[in-house]
């Protein structure tokens, strides 16, 4: 994964949020991936926003994928789900995440209402760890991915694990289609 210094995640908490660390120490082990399969690696956290990421580290943009956190209200209910896409794609919000939430419009939380309920920081945001509740929408090019980033929890790491171990994380659904060509 270009420059990456990676080591098994699970052994190097320091560099994880908490919820990130707690769902690593809870990691099922009739998992399809093992859990030393999921990597960490130390980043600079100034670097930590993916085009300046993938640019400093020698990622490639389609090895990468981004979490965004979004939103929708159903009879006066906020729900939230999380979508996974490459960097090379945009999550198609307002049709196919919409639907999932089974909500009339859907947006990106704002940035306060997913660091809050997520635990971790803006721009680390990961699928790893989120509320058990929360839909998370995998894009099907992410799963289908030998190994993508991801982010950590936190601005100073970032993940790197097989494609399929998306797919098997609580809450998961791979979605065809969840994201669109940039």
């Amino acid at each position: 994964m270009g420059t990456l210094k990676t080591e098994p995640a699970r052994t190097r908490s320091d560099l994880l949020a908490a919820p990130v660390a707690a769902a690593l120490a809870q990691w099922p082990v009739d998992s399809p991936v093992d859990v030393d399969a999921v990597q960490v690696a130390p980043i600079d956290a100034d670097l930590a926003d993916t085009a300046a990421f993938c640019a400093a580290y020698d990622v490639g943009l389609d090895e990468s994928a981004n979490c965004v956190v979004v939103a929708g209200k159903r009879e006066g209910v906020i729900r939230y789900a999380a979508c996974l896409v490459l960097a090379t794609t945009r999550a198609d919000v307002n049709g196919v995440a919409r639907r999932a939430l089974d909500v009339r419009k859907a947006s990106f939380a704002p940035m306060a209402d997913a660091v809050e309920l997520t635990g971790m920081e803006y721009g680390g945001i990961t699928p790893i760890g989120l509320p058990l509740q929360w839909p998370i929408l995998v894009d099907t090019r992410v799963v289908a991915m030998p190994y993508v980033v991801i982010g950590s929890g936190v601005r100073h790491s970032k993940i790197a694990l097989p494609g399929p171990a998306l797919a098997a994380l609580p809450g998961a659904r791979v979605v065809e289609d969840l994201a669109r060509p940039t």
